[in-house]
């Protein structure tokens, strides 16, 4: 279902389906599981950061040959995926991509497996503060980054974005990894091992 206009119905629908059917990787997951169901049910347009404070993003999960690339936020200042808001008209997967290629500079593609829809596995789910007051309900997607240059080619952000960005071993990204995210990455890195 990727790059289709999905009905608004239809996207809450998956989106619900997708996060109550989620496996927690840790007790932080499992607690943001919780919350974003409630937070979500109670929404009239859980999309739309103009409509509540409290929204659905979409971030991913770059990884490849070298790790998983990290960047560091200019507002919050801590180690994270890309991500961000969805724009009108887009599913939170659709934002997630748009987001890792604006941010990193690669041009990602999803990994992993999708459903007879074609909409890409939700992997990870987390909810935090992000800033001005908003509340994220974060659904995190996984992504191939080393499509160019066999998995070789270094970030390139451009102006605006962070330009503190790069590629960690899994060790060194769990190692500066905040507790929302330490849970996702030691689950994807034990997942990536042969």
């Amino acid at each position: 279902m990727t790059e289709t206009a999905v009905p608004p119905d239809r996207l809450r629908s998956i989106v619900r389906t997708a996060v109550a059917a989620r496996v927690a990787v840790d007790d932080r997951e499992a607690a943001s599981i919780d919350a974003f169901l409630v937070a979500f049910d109670a929404l009239d347009d859980p999309f739309s950061r103009e409509h509540d404070p409290v929204h659905v993003t979409g971030s991913g999960f770059v990884v490849g040959p070298r790790g998983i690339v990290l960047l560091k936020h200019k507002r919050l200042g801590f180690w994270m995926q890309p991500g961000g808001h969805i724009d009108p008209g887009e599913t939170p997967w659709e934002a997630a991509r748009r987001e890792c290629v604006e941010e990193t500079g690669l041009d990602v593609r999803f990994r992993g497996p999708f459903d007879a829809a074609g909409v890409p596995e939700l992997v990870h789910v987390d909810v935090h503060a992000g800033g001005r007051g908003h509340t994220h309900l974060d659904l995190r997607y996984l992504f191939d980054g080393g499509v160019a240059e066999g998995g070789s080619a270094d970030p390139a952000p451009p102006a605006g974005e962070s330009q503190e960005i790069g590629w960690f071993d899994w060790p060194a990204a769990i190692a500066i990894a905040d507790d929302g995210l330490r849970g996702a990455l030691t689950a994807l890195r034990d997942r990536d091992s042969p």
